[in-house]
């Protein structure tokens, strides 16, 4: 964890045995600290989507920096390299730890452009640096932004991971993927994420797309591509996943009835409530309520 927090975070995300994802954002005004044992059969990956990030080895002898927009690769099966991080104020940093049998068995057939994994390198040392593409950069905000139902959180991120894997690698003449160029913009990024917390604090009353786009400062156009792009839904389908999810924990809570809490999320009539929530669940909120008592 963070040595000194305040408006530091730090996510750790087990994909499955030997595949972490790491989220780090410091908002705060001064140097967060991170320290990790690892070992020296990972491969280290790590994205600096905005800032600067310094990475001390051997007590400080040996460091490097990651900067803004760029990415590093780090690989040596001789030495442990146990993360020892400074992240610098206003910095956002994904970092991606890898067993190396895991990664072989992702891009077994792909090594003979992926250097470290050829036969003849496997004992050596490797090291890499390059710039964030843009598609990488709004899989990364993708994976940062996601606000999906914790059950299933673990999978959206590992499909993503994949994919940000399979795009870090891609050969330069097959990347004419289409991306949207505004995205990479971490500002749009901020207003986009300001869209959502807007719809979701005035769910009951929310604002039209146009009135919502004026509050954040973006053309109506902007806002719902960049809105699809970062949560893979539009606005309005967005809120109502996000308002049917709300109304089931209400009424897990037992401190309200159906009406009650048909209105909380938005709904002047109870039967239109019961019916979005039975197309959204399968059930009644009356059923629903009585299968967990």
């Amino acid at each position: 964890m963070f040595k000194n927090v305040g408006e530091s975070t730090f996510n750790e995300i087990t994909l499955e045995n030997g595949f972490y994802v790491l989220h780090f954002q410091n908002e705060s005004g001064n140097t967060a600290n991170f320290e990790r044992k690892i070992d020296s059969t990972y491969i280290q990956m790590h994205f600096c989507l905005k800032g600067t990030a310094k990475f001390n080895f051997n007590t400080g002898n040996y460091s490097f920096d990651v900067l803004d927009k760029k990415s590093i690769l780090l690989y040596n099966p001789q030495k442990t390299l146990p993360i020892n991080l400074e992240i610098k104020p206003k910095t956002t940093l994904v970092s991606l730890l890898i067993s190396i049998e895991k990664f072989h068995s992702l891009f077994s057939k792909e090594s003979g452009y992926i250097p470290f994994l050829s036969d003849e390198n496997s004992n050596r040392k490797f090291y890499d640096e390059q710039e964030i593409k843009p598609n990488v950069s709004i899989v990364l905000q993708q994976i940062i932004n996601s606000n999906i139902n914790s059950s299933i959180k673990n999978l959206y991120v590992k499909g993503k991971v994949y994919e940000l894997l399979s795009l870090h690698f891609q050969k330069e003449e097959n990347t004419n993927a289409e991306f949207c160029p505004f995205l990479v913009d971490e500002e749009n990024v901020l207003k986009i994420r300001k869209a959502k917390d807007i719809i979701i604090s005035k769910m009951s009353e929310p604002p039209s797309l146009q009135e919502l786009a004026n509050e954040i400062g973006l053309s109506l156009k902007r806002l719902k591509e960049g809105f699809k792009q970062i949560y893979g839904d539009t606005v309005y389908s967005f809120l109502l996943d996000y308002k049917m999810e709300h109304s089931r924990k209400l009424l897990e809570s037992n401190q309200y009835n159906v009406n009650e809490v048909g209105l909380q999320v938005g709904y002047s009539t109870a039967s239109h409530f019961i019916a979005a929530f039975k197309k959204k669940f399968g059930t009644t909120p009356k059923k629903y309520m009585q299968s967990i008592g």
